[in-house]
């Protein structure tokens, strides 16, 4: 896609400013990186803050008679009992059982907003357009600025500009004033860190952005960092980790199905797919999304297999790449689960070379969203 057609975000002349490597990112002028260099901004997010603009993501807001329960038709996931005030975890499913987009949604009291993935973004809004009834009003927030700020350090840096960030725990949302600008946050994000997200008018964008950047702790990450920060905390990514052929429970993705839409919930099914989904939790499933550690320092990469010791491929590497925090390659996988239950020895197939990788349980890092 040539740079002519590209769309971009309200911060693409600051990006450009600060000197950043743009690069095509779904179908949006995107930064990768910025002078200081992916490792440096990687660890930066897991030592300070960092900023990231994520305003390629689409943010819709639904609204309408009973627009808790209509969305709930849709996804897995309890929307109907999710207090105004919080977000939650979210996940569109087709009539097979595969994963249209994942998604945050949260409960705004008149209105729910959902933000789902970039290239995801209008057949998403198309989908639910269908799915939903005809007095439900839905509106795509075009060129809404959406920026995140991500770190052990992001907590004081906000509470400076808005006090009342401070005591914000994990998935609460709130509308509030940063430096004069008018802002609806969550506390949360995409790196395992404590942090937020800032949905702010595009013309208020970078005046956001730059007040931001001039505390000290804060440095701009770009979207290579971005990638490595959230596979450290063990976090997919859409198109790569999981996409419409893959159901959520091959995905590993059982805790996002809330307890009260499970087959034996209070409000079990009802949204599409359910019935393949539920055999799947009944019976099990042939494959799994896995994280694996990787015997030395050679870097594993998306498409490459798992095979047995006899050569047997039972898998294939998802997302896989460099931690900068513990130095040393990660992967994420999707391996037959009959390959996770036996005792047979596993590599990763990597130019003609077996590496060898064992199971983990755990991300890479711990995960250190604020609970209170």
């Amino acid at each position: 896609m040539s740079t002519e057609t590209l769309l971009t975000t309200p911060l693409n002349a600051l990006h450009r400013e600060l000197s950043a490597k743009m690069v095509p990112f779904a179908g949006y002028d995107m930064p990768v990186q910025y002078p200081l260099g992916v490792l440096k901004e990687h660890l930066h997010v897991r030592n300070a803050a960092g900023l990231f603009d994520v305003s390629h993501m689409g943010q819709i807001r639904v609204s309408g008679p009973n627009v808790a329960a209509e969305l709930e038709k849709l996804m897995p996931q309890d929307v109907i009992g999710l207090p105004e005030n919080r977000q939650r975890y979210g996940l569109l499913t087709n009539e097979q059982g595969g994963i249209l987009d994942d998604l945050m949604f949260a409960n705004c009291g008149d209105d729910f907003l959902l933000i789902v993935n970039a290239a995801c973004k209008r057949q998403d809004f198309a989908w639910l357009k269908q799915h939903l009834p005809a007095d439900i009003k839905m509106e795509m927030l075009e060129d809404q600025g959406l920026l995140a700020l991500q770190g052990p350090q992001a907590r004081q840096v906000l509470s400076r500009l808005a006090p009342e960030t401070a005591t914000m725990i994990f998935m609460d949302t709130a509308d509030c004033m940063i430096g004069g600008i008018s802002c609806w946050l969550s506390c949360s994000g995409y790196t395992g860190e404590d942090g937020f997200e800032i949905s702010v008018a595009p013309e208020q964008t970078e005046a956001l952005a730059r007040l931001l950047l001039a505390e000290p702790e804060v440095e701009f990450i770009g979207l290579g960092a971005r990638d490595s920060l959230r596979l450290e905390a063990g976090l997919c990514l859409y198109g790569h980790d999981m996409d419409e052929t893959i159901s959520p429970i091959s995905a590993n993705l059982l805790w996002s199905i809330s307890k009260a839409r499970r087959p034996d919930g209070v409000r079990s099914g009802g949204y599409p797919g359910d019935s393949f989904i539920s055999s799947q939790l009944a019976n099990g499933v042939t494959e799994k999304r896995v994280l694996l550690d990787v015997e030395g320092k050679a870097p594993v990469r998306e498409g490459a297999e798992i095979v047995t010791t006899s050569g047997e491929t039972v898998g294939r590497v998802t997302s896989g790449g460099f931690g900068p925090s513990i130095g040393r390659p990660i992967v994420m996988a999707y391996v037959a689960t009959a390959a996770l239950n036996s005792d047979e020895s596993l590599f990763a197939s990597v130019r003609g070379k077996q590496l060898p990788v064992t199971l983990r349980k755990t991300p890479f890092v711990e995960q250190r969203y604020y609970r209170g």
